[in-house]
């Protein structure tokens, strides 16, 4: 039982913090941080139950993270508006520049290599400007056409072992997938290296180049 004058004013505050207590409902801000979509689309991109996936968005909504829109039978969610993708960014950043425990995780989750040589979105954006890359959007289709990194071009990751030879070998392959800790960009960087070609992943992936592009 909490007694002092301030108590209710921190306990409104840790509503969010539990809000974000759950790694699925972190997971979930980052795809909603691409854009928009219903809950059937959100657990099929994250590999996630769609029955919890519609709970944890209840709980994101009531914390005032998620905002929902009807559209026929279906109920789209997207983040509540631009200060909250601002957030997560400064969430995320804090807490790596904090939590040593959490950077050897990263590392090792994506890489160490890939971790460490991954191209910042500054850097890519000079390496397009020179024509020096070759920008690669390893997400579906539907997620590519929704929006993407200019001059990227979709090959989906299931798709990539087979559509090689639409790669070049003489300039850096960029690759990039859906968010700051996907792994998806990282496995194809090694498939690619292996085969003789030059490839690095982008920085934070899609996620953090939008949280970029929109501060911008």
């Amino acid at each position: 039982m909490t007694d002092f004058p301030e108590a209710p004013v921190y306990e409104h505050l840790a509503r969010l913090g539990k809000a974000l207590s759950a790694p699925v409902r972190l997971r979930l801000l980052d795809l909603l941080d691409q854009g928009g979509c219903t809950v059937e689309e959100l657990a099929q991109r994250g590999g996630l139950p769609l029955k919890n996936t519609s709970a944890h968005l209840q709980q994101l909504r009531a914390a005032g993270l998620v905002s929902t829109r009807r559209e026929g039978t279906r109920i789209h969610y997207s983040l509540h508006d631009r200060g909250v993708s601002r957030f997560l960014g400064r969430f995320q950043e804090f807490a790596e520049e904090r939590m040593g425990d959490l950077r050897a995780e990263i590392e090792e989750h994506l890489g160490r290599e890939e971790a460490v040589s991954a191209v910042t979105g500054t850097e890519l954006e000079g390496l397009l400007r020179n024509r020096e890359v070759v920008l690669v959007d390893l997400r579906s289709a539907e997620e590519y056409e929704e929006d993407h990194v200019p001059g990227a071009v979709s090959i989906p990751s299931r798709q990539l072992e087979e559509r090689l030879d639409e790669l070049p070998w003489d300039v850096t392959i960029v690759a990039y997938c859906q968010g700051p800790y996907c792994v998806v960009s990282p496995r194809a960087v090694r498939m690619l290296n292996a085969t003789g070609r030059r490839a690095r992943s982008l920085e934070g992936g899609y996620v953090r180049w939008k949280r970029r592009r929109d501060a911008d």
